[in-house]
């Protein structure tokens, strides 16, 4: 009994040397690999409490029900349900009958359905009348001949500014009607009252700008008493508004003759003292000498003047000596044709190509054209 010690806490009893080696953390064996979990030999993992000491679990009484599985332990199916599991073909499913997927059908005896309000707009009647472009042309615009308007609309009509800007002269006492100055807002007007705003008479019809290739044999006039083809004829049908030719070119002289019914614009183009370049093609009878050529340049004394030209050269690579490029910035009439004929030439062919700015490209012969946005601010910036 005297060796006998008591024994500790460990119900293993005492380790030897042997069994602590067998257990070290070298040769301890691994309780999750190579073994069964259902196995009740093998050790369980202690689980730990947050404080982490290691709690055990509760063992349940006899008779106690095993506990229910959460909700949320539920496994999620990870496929697709199989082809013979889902609806038959055809058959709805219940969320499908919440929203149709066609249209009602009428039952005989219903009512047809009403038009739309945007149907009966005024905007889309004026748009499916009479177009007379790509997207048709609105007439909202238009008055008839004895109807009276704003008078911020005519100005507005008149292209000076917007209606709300219009106003602002009207306040401002810049705007007269029949020689009266008018400051009250609201004033109305009608066609053969006369608007004017500082020096410049308005008229209410919408500016338009037309580019004309003219060709021979048309007279550059309004209206003649001879009744010979005139320039009006090509432009008959450009626009409704009565449009004028700005300047003049010779009945035999082809190329760019503006019209418009701007008379700001016409008035800048027609003074000498803008300087509008422009740009000949002149064709004569006889080789030009250079001498001629630099007598151009110098200068020609004409009746009315000394006239220079800002440039002259052959027309090509200069092998035929009858046909010369003139710029000018002068606009006397038939000064071109004066010009040649007082050095001894007589000239046989005059095209315009160059006028303002504007070219001939794409423009044939007898046709005309709008101006482009961009053309119309180009010669609105003349003299500012």
């Amino acid at each position: 009994m005297d060796n006998y010690k008591k024994p500790s806490g460990n119900r293993r009893g005492k380790q030897t040397p042997d069994s602590r080696k067998a257990r070290s953390s070298e040769t301890r064996p691994s309780y999750h690999r190579g073994k069964d979990k259902d196995d009740d030999t093998a050790p369980r993992e202690r689980r730990t409490s947050s404080s982490g000491r290691p709690s055990t679990p509760r063992k349940r009484d006899e008779g106690e029900s095993p506990r229910e599985k959460r909700p949320y332990s539920s496994p999620r199916p990870s496929s697709p349900r199989r082809r013979d599991e889902r609806e038959p073909a055809g058959e709805k499913r219940p969320y499908s009958s919440s929203r149709p997927s066609s249209p009602r059908k009428r039952d005989e005896g219903d009512a047809p359905r009403e038009k739309r309000p945007y149907s009966s707009s005024p905007r889309r009647k004026i748009l499916e009348s009479g177009p007379s472009g790509p997207r048709g042309k609105s007439r909202q615009d238009e008055a008839p001949e004895g109807e009276l308007i704003r008078l911020n609309r005519y100005i507005a009509n008149a292209g000076i500014c917007s209606r709300r800007e219009a106003d602002k002269l009207i306040s401002a006492g810049a705007v007269m009607v029949n020689g009266k100055v008018i400051t009250e807002l609201g004033t109305k007007v009608s066609r053969t009252d006369k608007v004017s705003y500082g020096d410049q008479a308005l008229s209410r019809e919408k500016l338009r700008y037309v580019l004309l290739n003219k060709p021979k044999g048309f007279i550059t006039t309004t209206d003649d008493p001879e009744n010979r083809k005139t320039v009006m004829n090509l432009i008959a049908r450009a626009c409704k508004e009565r449009i004028y030719p700005v300047g003049r070119l010779d009945r035999n002289t082809t190329g760019l003759l503006l019209f418009t019914n701007d008379g700001e614009i016409a008035k800048k183009l027609s003074h000498p003292r803008y300087g509008i370049k422009k740009i000949y093609h002149v064709g004569v009878d006889k080789n030009i000498t250079v001498a001629d050529m630099k007598s151009v340049l110098d200068g020609v004394e004409l009746e009315d003047g000394l006239v220079k030209a800002d440039a002259i050269e052959f027309v090509g690579d200069g092998k035929d000596k009858k046909e010369i490029g003139l710029e000018l910035h002068t606009g006397q009439n038939r000064v071109v044709r004066r010009i040649f004929e007082k050095l001894g030439y007589k000239v046989v062919k005059l095209d315009r190509v160059y006028y303002a700015g504007l070219t001939k490209k794409n423009l044939p012969r007898g046709e005309w054209r709008f101006l482009e946005e961009k053309e119309l601010n180009m010669l609105k910036m003349i003299g500012s």
